[in-house]
């Protein structure tokens, strides 16, 4: 599970980047959303339950 602020998304690719509390920057994709829908993200949300899985940019 990551906690961060959304830093980019990519809706019509499916995929977005979120950056942790040490500024590092991870890769999530719109399947490892849960507990909504990645449609309902938005850039700049803090996020700390429903994307699960990120992987290290």
């Amino acid at each position: 599970m990551a906690s961060g602020t959304i830093k980019r998304l990519a809706r019509e690719k499916g995929f977005g980047f979120i950056r942790d509390e040490g500024g590092q920057e991870w890769f999530f994709h719109r399947s490892s959303v849960q507990g909504g829908s990645f449609e309902d993200l938005e850039e700049g949300q803090r996020e700390r339950s429903r994307i699960l899985t990120p992987t290290l940019r």
